[in-house]
């Protein structure tokens, strides 16, 4: 999952850039970069591993000058975690193209090779991102125009849908001439767009999340349609048009669960009223529990089950506690990409209070269960704390797939819930009850939200993929995607 924004103003963008990262940076830990090109056409950019706050120094803002430009947050999936897969990436030709991509592209590899064998152009990494580019670079200049309109941005737009499968959210920098956003046919990850009067002009924002446009002074327009296109030029003059053949609405329901803000709308549902429904519909599946009246008190493993757990307690009539205080210095530890990252990061990440623990019986909520490393570790500090019984409840049902649009969920076997029973996964993790959100409800919340859409993407939970697959892609992604893989690739780099 990675974060993107792309700005076109009148005045020097950069500053509003980096505020923008700083708020999508929940989206990606990895690496961070920012592209920006004044009216002249020259480019400006800076890109490197690390948060925000590392990559970006006064003295590289004072050099980043541009009065349009994309940035991006990274967090690794598709390719390595090296800084040569920081984004965005760039071709020279044509016109010059940078490009800031969330989600994941599933037929990358073959992409990859007739790029190379039919249209001469080298991939220097694995990155899925890259190929993307190239597709749609290749894709542009076979438009063959010197002095493109946007019609013909639009043209490379539907011919890269047709070639793309997979996941794709895409912001990219057209230098001289605008910026380019484009969303896949079937809208699994966010974008947005935002407007605001400039003084002379109107200016545009589009993002994967909406949080930051009341902050910066822009009034949401709309999300991008599945399939859609929108071209803003150098002048601030808006097109859009609609790319694809055959667009439907299938956002990821994990967005809603866990990775985005609770202040962002996606789709025009809100995140925060979407999980207030999640604790809602769990609490009336906890009522019919034998368990239910043992429960002392309430408390939220912070922070995306902050809202869901708040109104659970409510609905249950049970008091609400804080008992965990977060290190705000510490990453996410689910986007984090390595499993003793994340193993060493619980106990540096949360601290516990004693006293909200001791010789209750504490229900536990949190968003999801993917590994169960964490929770097994945050059971045992609760138990250590004093706690008579620990149950635990997830918003969202047992993960027992692999996502292919953007989350790198590890590989199967490594998913707690795989090939568990609910008993099974509460003994692994610790826990003396685990109630899990049903499917069907977890749907029903979100879908209450914009009851136009009819589909969300669930393939964690379900392992029904909505596009196509080469014979043995699961397998192979698999091997990908284990924690010993990744751990030997990191050494040998």
């Amino acid at each position: 999952m990675c974060g993107i924004v792309g700005i076109s103003a009148e005045s020097n963008v950069a500053g509003e850039l980096y505020d923008s990262m700083l708020m999508l940076q929940h989206r990606g830990q990895d690496a961070a970069g920012m592209v920006v090109s004044d009216n002249k056409g020259r480019l400006n950019s800076r890109k490197s591993k690390g948060y925000v706050r590392d990559v970006f120094r006064q003295t590289h803002m004072e050099k980043l000058i541009g009065n349009y430009g994309i940035a991006h947050v990274r967090y690794p999936t598709a390719g390595g975690a090296g800084k040569e897969f920081a984004q965005p990436m760039y071709v020279n030709s044509p016109y010059g193209i940078s490009l800031a991509h969330n989600g994941n592209l599933t037929n990358s590899k073959l992409l990859a090779s007739q790029l190379f064998h039919a249209e001469m152009r080298h991939i220097n990494t694995d990155s899925d991102s890259e190929v993307l580019l190239n597709i749609f670079a290749h894709e542009l200049a076979k438009q063959r125009e010197i002095f493109p309109r946007p019609e013909h941005f639009f043209n490379a737009v539907r011919k890269t849908h047709r070639r793309c499968d997979g996941a794709y959210a895409v912001i990219a920098l057209i230098t001289g001439f605008g910026i380019l956003a484009f969303r896949d046919e079937n809208a699994i990850r966010p974008l947005s767009l935002g407007k605001r009067a400039g003084k002379t002009r109107d200016e545009y924002i589009v993002a994967s999340e909406d949080a930051m446009f009341q902050s910066m002074d822009f009034e949401k327009v709309r999300d991008l349609e599945p399939g859609e296109a929108v071209f803003i030029d150098k002048d601030g003059q808006l097109f859009s048009q609609q790319c694809s053949e055959n667009p439907i609405k299938r956002p990821c329901i994990f967005e809603y669960v866990y990775f985005a803000r609770p202040d962002s709308k996606i789709d025009e549902i809100s995140v925060y009223k979407a999980r207030m429904r999640m604790g809602i519909s769990l609490a009336k599946r906890i009522k019919e529990l034998d368990f239910y009246k043992d429960i002392d008190v309430v408390i939220a493993i912070p922070d995306s089950s902050t809202t869901a757990a708040l109104q659970l307690a409510s609905e249950l009539k049970l008091p609400y506690r804080q008992g965990f205080v977060k290190n705000r210095y510490i990453g996410r530890t689910f986007i984090m990409p390595y499993q003793e990252e994340r193993k060493k990061s619980v106990s540096r990440k949360l601290n516990i209070l004693d006293l909200e623990f001791k010789d209750k019986n504490v229900l536990l909520v949190d968003d999801s269960i993917v590994r169960g490393t964490t929770s097994k570790k945050i059971i045992e500090m609760v138990r250590s704390a004093g706690a008579k019984k620990v149950f635990f409840a997830s918003a969202a049902p047992p993960v027992k797939y692999q996502n292919l649009y953007g989350i790198d969920m590890p590989a199967t076997k490594e998913l707690v819930a795989s090939n568990r029973s609910d008993e099974e996964v509460a003994k692994e993790i610790g826990a003396d009850k685990l109630i899990y959100q049903s499917l069907d409800d977890l749907i029903q919340t979100v879908h209450e939200g914009n009851p136009e859409i009819k589909e969300f993407e669930t393939s964690i939970f379900t392992g029904e993929y909505f596009t196509p697959l080469k014979e043995n892609y699961l397998e192979e992604l698999e091997e990908t995607r284990s924690n010993d893989q990744k751990v030997a690739k990191e050494a040998s780099a």
